[in-house]
């Protein structure tokens, strides 16, 4: 189920949930001169684990007593109600075109202490509706209420969708898989998004073998978990 990917809820101590926690506190200290209020988590392909990350990014956020509303915007292939057992009946959708209020599209997940706002109806002109002003005043009436706004877009070099979100949001966190990204794809992902003016806050290298290497020696089990 994809409600077991939430690594930073379900195994906290892991090291896949310490890396979270390393890119949350450089999220946090990548924009010094403006406040950070919302981002857009994509990649340059399907399947590289960008949905994951925005999850576990915002679950992160939250155990850190912020504020966190975490929006479907992956109008083609929605997960965000996957991941939480939610239904997708309303969301982002009915409050652009419908002008439904969004505390009544939303969920508040107690366990996991955020907001969800799942895609709802696959609209037809995913582009336009995401392209719209009223979607832009939107997520700037979400930055007034909450500390962070993490929104889950389809790969950017698939549609255009990420990179017209990424005009109007603080920043974009491209995720690459390990040894499944194409270099010269995750090139052309950034070339797609810097054309329009998009913040590119940095890169995940998602997918890294932990059973191997540095990384495992790393851990925070083996530093942590002698202590008794």
């Amino acid at each position: 189920m994809s409600r077991y990917k939430i690594v930073t809820h379900y195994d906290p101590k892991s090291p896949i949930a310490e890396a979270y926690r390393t890119l949350r506190t450089n999220i946090q200290f990548s924009n010094f001169d403006k406040k950070l209020k919302s981002i857009v988590v994509t990649s340059a392909g399907p399947g590289e684990g960008k949905s994951t990350t925005a999850v576990n990014l915002a679950v992160s956020m939250a155990q850190d007593n912020k504020a966190i509303l975490l929006i479907d915007c992956d109008f083609r292939k929605p997960q965000m109600h996957k991941y939480f057992a939610t239904s997708n009946r309303a969301g982002v959708t009915n409050i652009i075109a419908e002008g439904m209020e969004q505390d009544l599209a939303s969920t508040h997940i107690k366990d996991f202490k955020l907001d969800v706002l799942p895609s709802g109806p696959i609209p037809p002109n995913p582009s336009e509706l995401l392209g719209s002003n009223r979607m832009k005043e939107f997520i700037e009436s979400m930055e007034n209420i909450y500390d962070m706004v993490i929104i889950d877009a389809p790969p950017v070099g698939v549609v255009t969708d990420a990179s017209i979100i990424s005009t109007y949001v603080g920043g974009v966190i491209l995720v690459c898989g390990s040894g499944q990204a194409h270099i010269e794809a995750s090139k052309h992902a950034k070339e797609l998004i810097t054309k329009v003016g998009g913040n590119i806050l940095g890169v995940v290298l998602n997918k890294i073998p932990m059973n191997e290497g540095r990384y495992a020696a790393y851990s925070y089990q083996s530093y942590y978990g002698d202590s008794k």
